[in-house]
């Protein structure tokens, strides 16, 4: 194959590789990436028909291929890998958000990006290698793209930036982020962190901007070479007017202009349903303005071609321009806060936060360690103890529509929540329990993701669980003109999320970041842009701060009484197999008589997670029988399990059984074992001796008074003479 080209240079220490020509030659363009050695397939294909689509038809896709990493999927009945996981349509977001901005967004034919991921090693994560993959073949393909951009990975540990951490690195980094960008801007961030400080987080953004330029240089030079030549965005983009319906939308915006003043922005428009009302108010009297000067055209489909556009660019100047926004708020104000707790009567913890006109409702069930998700993804297998899952159904946007399952956005926002919380809980070793969250919302208008940060942090403070701190998250928006001009707004909601702007997500405490989330419309956000974002998101954070405070300071003492308890004990990790027993059988006779449930740690840590105290306290009696060392004098009650000519088998626990010899079970001359003791019977015994396998000898009659003896009785005589004629151990009768 001739036509294979190599690049090569190197990233943060690394080799990166790109090649293209072997594989996928029938997209429009396609590459493979590998970075140490993990490796991927980036294709990219636009569909030749116009979708019906009213938007940009732009898809990125992540496969994640369990070959890759060596490995068959866990499950007993699936092998073939299936819909996608939570990792990968994360890792497919963070890839698309990075490119969308820059694509004419009049586009409407469906261009697909597949990124596969065909090699994994254990140190380099497939989602930055996708970033430039993606950005690569978009690139070098003939699909009108404002490219290439880089992608890059930022650790931080001990005041030291890690570019492109390892896995192992990123265990215990306190700063992990991702960014795609140019030298000059950035146009995704992904971030989780220790409560980092805004400084650090510049810093970070500058030294990501820095190390991202020799790759994009790099890209550019792979485009020159061998980039096939761009198809005209206008041949992409649908003729809806033609040029006399086009002649008359400059005379309709002035139309239109006062008309926005009058109806949005001299006078305040609180709620998103009279926002809507008062535009369809407008929408009419502009549908009649261009019936009457202009009777023989298609009034609705002309103002339709620019009406949502035209608004957005409207209310991006009034912010720009006049710091006027439709529901009269300052630059920097907070829609109205509210938040209380202890909201459910029968969970173990529960808050309702609003902000607005957006409310969620978080919701907090504590579990046992056992009931920590099971993770077997293609980069490993793991548990893991916190979720956070992120529910929106119709009726929160005001809508009637098909429940359906789980789409990419929910699962994105469940997501960005739940890495906001993680840094504040506390340890496995401190509060055992598996924990899960669910914020269902209530009305979304606005950043319900970070309310479900401030709902999860109070539902779980009710719930006692003990975690660091309150932590509360705000979306910082942008306002921007064409010729570049630009403002930062605290509190981005519908109407304000136009073309040219930004959604700045930002959570964490009073002592700093935990977690952050960008996309932006626009072709990136510059330090100056970043910084201004950073500052104005920290105030209003601290102000949401003071509100949930006011509810609750610090997490309750007591757990819920509805939420199980957990205690823990510790065994000689050679006694698990005891406990567990053949195929499981011990441990689930002590679930079934207990109602308790019972996980147990390699090291030797037992977890028994009740909801009431006998079952706790049976469940710990049986571990503890089960596990007990038996020494030469105890005492033990046990139960008769097997009768032989010789003696009987005592079951002193699951895990332990001892012999009675028949010489040993009364003072009395004993003729048959059975005479004296039934399987099923319940006795008390002696430990007398114990060999070095662990082999115990019993006794009943060393519990007994030792008959006086009688030296004129003959009976006494014959007691006498059984009990003290020389005899061995039961367990070694056989020895020579």
């Amino acid at each position: 194959m001739s036509n294979i080209k190599n690049f090569k240079t190197t990233f943060a220490g690394r080799e990166l590789e790109i090649e293209v020509g072997r594989l996928a030659l029938q997209t429009n363009a396609s590459c493979t990436v590998r970075y140490g050695e993990t490796e991927v397939l980036a294709t990219v294909v636009m569909n030749k028909e116009e979708s019906n689509a009213d938007y940009l038809p732009f898809t990125v896709e992540f496969e994640e291929k369990m070959y890759a990493a060596g490995k068959i999927k866990g499950s007993r009945f699936m092998k073939r890998e299936g819909k996608a996981s939570d990792e990968a349509i994360l890792a497919g977001r963070l890839i698309d958000r990075g490119l969308r901005p820059l694509f004419n967004q009049k586009i409407r034919h469906d261009i697909q990006v597949i990124i596969t991921v065909l090699s994994l090693d254990d140190e380099n994560d497939p989602d930055v290698v996708g970033i430039i993959a993606a950005s690569c073949v978009l690139a070098i393909s003939d699909i009108p793209f404002n490219g290439p951009i880089g992608g890059i990975r930022i650790g931080y540990k001990n005041n030291d930036f890690i570019i492109n951490p390892t896995y192992e690195q990123r265990k215990d980094l306190d700063l992990d982020l991702a960014v795609s960008g140019t030298k000059d801007k950035i146009l995704m961030i992904e971030m989780q962190g220790k409560e980092i400080s805004e400084q650090v987080l510049e810093s970070a953004f500058e030294k990501s901007m820095k190390e991202m330029e020799p790759l994009v240089e790099f890209l550019k030079d792979i485009q020159k070479q061998i980039g096939k030549e761009k198809i005209k965005e206008e041949d992409l983009c649908p003729k809806i007017l033609n040029e006399d319906e086009e002649a008359i939308i400059n005379d309709v915006k002035e139309f239109m202009k006062p008309l926005l003043d009058k109806y949005l922005f001299n006078i305040p428009v609180g709620t998103k349903k009279q926002r809507k009302e008062v535009l369809q108010i407008l929408f009419n009297e502009t549908i009649e303005y261009i019936k009457s000067k202009n009777p023989n055209f298609d009034a609705e489909k002309i103002l339709n071609s620019f009406f949502e556009d035209f608004i957005e660019e409207e209310v991006s100047l009034a912010i720009l321009d006049n710091n006027k926004r439709v529901d009269g708020r300052g630059i920097e104000d907070l829609r109205p806060l509210d938040a209380e707790v202890s909201v459910l009567p029968r969970t173990h913890g529960s808050a309702i936060f609003r902000r607005g006109e957006t409310q969620v409702l978080s919701v907090v069930t504590l579990g046992a360690p056992g009931d920590a998700l099971e993770i077997d993804s293609m980069e490993e297998t793991t548990t893991k103890r916190y979720m956070h899952h992120y529910n929106d159904a119709p009726f929160s946007y005001g809508e009637a529509a098909p429940i359906k399952s789980l789409g990419r956005r929910a699962i994105g926002h469940g997501a960005l929540a739940e890495k906001a919380i993680v840094p504040l809980l506390p340890s496995e070793e401190e509060f055992p329990y598996t924990i899960r969250v669910v914020s269902e919302v209530m009305s979304s208008n606005g950043s319900s993701s970070m309310a479900s940060i401030c709902g999860s942090s109070l539902s779980l403070m009710d719930a006692g669980v003990p975690i660091k701190k309150l932590a509360a998250g705000i979306a910082i928006g942008m306002a921007k003109n064409k010729v570049g001009d630009w403002k930062t707004f605290t509190d981005l909601q519908d109407m304000e999320d136009g073309f040219g702007g930004m959604d700045f997500k930002v959570g964490g405490t009073r002592d700093g970041i935990t977690a952050i989330q960008m996309d932006t419309k626009s072709d990136g956000l510059t330090m100056e842009m970043i910084d201004d974002a950073l500052g104005k998101a920290q105030r209003a954070r601290f102000k949401i701060l003071d509100v949930l405070e006011s509810v609750i300071k610090e997490p309750r003492k007591e757990l819920s009484k509805y939420a199980p308890r957990i205690e823990s004990i510790k065994i000689d990790p050679d006694k698990i197999k005891d406990v567990i027993g053949v195929g499981g059988k011990v441990i689930k006779d002590i679930v079934e008589q207990t109602g308790a449930t019972i996980d147990i740690d390699e090291t030797g840590i037992v977890f028994i997670t009740a909801k009431d105290p006998n079952s706790m306290h049976k469940a710990k009696e049986m571990i503890n029988d089960i596990v007990r060392e038996f020494n030469i004098g105890d005492v033990v009650n046990g139960k008769v399990i097997k009768i032989m000519p010789f003696g009987a088998i005592v079951e002193l626990s699951p895990a332990t059984d001892g012999m009675i010899h028949i010489y040993e079970i009364s003072y009395k001359r004993t003729n048959q074992v059975g005479d004296i003791l039934k399987i099923g019977d319940s006795v008390k015994v002696k430990i007398i001796g114990k060999d070095q396998s662990g082999k115990i000898s019993l006794s009943m009659k060393a519990l007994e008074e030792r008959p006086k003896f009688n030296p004129n009785d003959q009976q006494s005589k014959d007691r006498n003479n059984y009990n003290n004629r020389p005899r061995r151990s039961f367990f070694d009768r056989d020895k020579k």
